[in-house]
């Protein structure tokens, strides 16, 4: 007798008229059995009594392996899958949820997810029961499936944001428009690619152990989390003799739609604006966590270099820079001629100096140095967040240059770009700069020129072609770039 048993609602539950039968088809079969044994025994016709109790044996036996398998192989009902029918849904509203909702089976045991497109979206629901429920079940006919969820509960309702992989023949007006028959509003979506299929929690885990590595990550760590935006830092007060800038300096920040303003690190006001979405209450404090983390851990910079022998034999050492690099940084200045200075800061020499603690500063950036094995600085390299853009700037001190360190500064930091995200580098040079201009194109990469102001301003696409290949070396996995680097070392 079988003693199988399903579960509903955490208790065990026995199917006792199965039982009962099988119990009773026992009762049947030894009773048949027995009676025959009788009948062979004290009766002349034993063969065909054999016979017929076989007849009968085989009977019950398939009777049984149909009665099993009619049992256990059909479908299974909501409660054996832990979830609910449309019609519960409707009746009882979306099940419970916290800030995230985890992904498929699929994907946490890491496999592939099947072929489909993979969307991004956003809408608001009405915070009352069957809301979510009605949502996803017109998700549901069109065979949308919803592969992770957080739910950013607001006052007036609930914003939630959807991983979905849709089939492919399904275009965005549509999935929204389903969306809006269902009560959804304010929908946003976007298309979204693998690197969406990791959660929340894990990101953000991801994302602070990156800004407490490097200060200079803390602007693309708000980018990551928040998506598409413009981040600008603003001193909070200006140079001695002018007036400060204390008006609109957050104190533990502001939330304003689309413009989130925050207290930086130094005092300074971080402002993030994004387009057309407004930002939550859940969005706002994960950004002010990242901050505060930042503010808690003071300026840092990863303090590995590279040993790199140049065509003639000299050894010089990369490393990155910060404002601890000031005083050396004013000594190349000193050496570098009137011609060199001016090519690099587009302004009167005598203003370089000034520049210096901004440049080196990981809070608007990340600079690479070139230092001698005399200890000298005899080149840097700024790779600069501007906004949304990005900026790369080469110095290189005079005696030094046409020897291959623009390049290498130049390959790096576009490799520290592309390992941040951005779609693209722009270098603001004169066209009399044959150096800076040279060492863009041998980027490999395809090129943009406009002329602004009677500079050139030279623009690469980092999302056109893989540029890994054609760097000296792979920020991401440290992989070891050209023969002429030999040595790796920690400070």
């Amino acid at each position: 007798m079988s003693d199988v048993t399903r579960t509903k609602h955490g208790r065990p539950v026995h199917h006792w008229r199965r039982d009962l039968v099988e119990l009773a088809a026992l009762f049947t079969a030894v009773a048949v059995a027995d009676a025959v044994a009788n009948m062979i025994g004290h009766g002349p016709d034993g063969p065909a009594l054999l016979v017929v109790s076989a007849v009968v044996l085989l009977a019950t036996v398939g009777f049984h392996t149909w009665w099993a398998r009619r049992h256990n192989h059909a479908p299974p009902t909501a409660h054996d899958t832990g979830t609910r029918s449309p019609a519960d849904a409707e009746r009882t509203g979306p099940e419970p949820t916290t800030a995230t909702t985890t992904t498929t089976p699929a994907a946490s045991e890491g496999q592939v997810p099947g072929a489909g497109t993979l969307w991004r979206m956003r809408t608001t629901v009405r915070d009352e029961p069957g809301s979510l429920a009605a949502l996803c079940v017109s998700l549901a006919e069109r065979r949308v499936d919803i592969l992770s969820l957080q739910a950013h509960p607001l006052a007036e309702g609930t914003v939630d944001e959807f991983l979905l992989r849709t089939p492919d023949d399904l275009s965005a007006s549509e999935i929204t428009r389903a969306v809006s028959r269902a009560g959804g509003s304010g929908t946003w979506i976007e298309r979204a690619d693998a690197h969406d299929l990791v959660d929340a929690p894990t990101r953000i885990l991801g994302l602070a152990t990156r800004t407490a590595l490097d200060a200079a990550e803390l602007p693309l760590a708000l980018r990551h989390l928040l998506g598409r935006c413009t981040i600008r830092s603003l001193p909070a007060a200006t140079r001695k003799g002018e007036a400060a800038s204390a008006e609109g300096s957050p104190v533990d920040g502001v939330l304003e739609d689309t413009v989130l303003r925050l207290k930086g690190p130094e005092g300074e006001v971080i402002t993030v604006e994004r387009p057309y979405l407004p930002f939550t209450p859940t969005e706002f404090a994960r950004a002010r966590a990242l901050v505060e983390l930042d503010t808690r851990l003071g300026p840092r910079i990863p303090r590995s270099q590279d040993v790199l022998t140049l065509p003639e034999g000299d050894s010089i050492t990369v490393r990155r820079a910060d404002t601890g690099d000031v005083d050396t940084a004013k000594a190349m200045h000193e050496r570098c001629s009137p011609r060199t200075l001016s090519m690099r800061y587009h302004g009167p020499v005598r203003d370089a100096d000034r520049y210096l603690n901004h440049l080196l500063s990981p809070r608007f950036g990340r600079t690479l140095a070139v230092q001698t094995a005399s200890g000298r600085i005899v080149g840097l390299g700024h790779l600069l967040w501007d906004g949304d853009e990005t900026e790369v700037a080469l110095l290189v001190e005079d005696g030094w240059q046409r020897r291959g360190i623009g390049s290498q500064l130049l390959g790096r930091l576009v490799a520290m770009a592309v390992e941040a995200g951005c779609e693209s580098v722009y270098a603001v040079t004169q066209a009399s700069n044959t150096g800076m201009v040279a060492a863009m194109r041998g980027l490999g990469l395809p090129l943009d020129y406009q002329i602004e102001e009677g500079t050139l301003v030279i623009t690469a696409r980092l999302d056109a072609t893989p540029v890994g290949s054609r760097l000296p070396y792979d920020v991401q996995d440290g992989r070891d770039g050209p023969a002429e680097r030999h040595q790796q070392a920690e400070h």
